[in-house]
């Protein structure tokens, strides 16, 4: 690990400090370090050098609306190879969360989001993207796929 030093004017550092205890970091170097590890994959994924992620999308809908709980299911079957999970929430008697848990090649994880979100109907939808390493390796003759975060 290496140690670098920071020089910040006192009203800087003691936003960060407070910024830092609000969300419950034991230290400013871990605080910093989850800044910059956020800074640098929204840098990867705007440049296009991230070739993979792992995603959340959550969005509310409301289930009355027309053919949409067809429509969205359709649309999950159609892109099954990047879903991993889909948890399924009824908030009311009109309105339900889904939030799904995705990965696979970047753009076509976040165009897959992008046309739920984009459903008529679907309101406040939200993608959560993490850039991933990809690694394949042979075990026991077959070839698997491993992706893990970019640290």
């Amino acid at each position: 690990m290496r140690r670098i030093t920071l020089s910040l004017d006192e009203t800087l550092a003691d936003q960060f400090d407070a910024w830092a205890d609000r969300h419950g970091y034991e230290n400013r170097s871990e605080a910093f370090r989850d800044l910059l590890r956020g800074r640098l994959e929204n840098e990867r994924i705007d440049d296009g050098k991230a070739s993979h992620c792992v995603a959340t999308v959550s969005y509310v809908y409301n289930h009355h609306e027309r053919q949409l709980a067809s429509r969205l299911a359709e649309n999950q079957h159609d892109h099954h190879g990047l879903s991993m999970a889909t948890m399924h929430v009824h908030l009311d008697h009109d309105n339900c969360l889904e939030t799904m848990a995705l990965r696979g090649p970047l753009p076509q994880v976040k165009a897959f989001a992008e046309s739920l979100i984009a459903e008529r109907g679907v309101r406040h939808g939200h993608l959560h993207l993490v850039p991933v390493a990809l690694e394949i390796s042979q075990v026991h003759g077959e070839a698997h796929v491993h992706l893990s975060p970019i640290s």
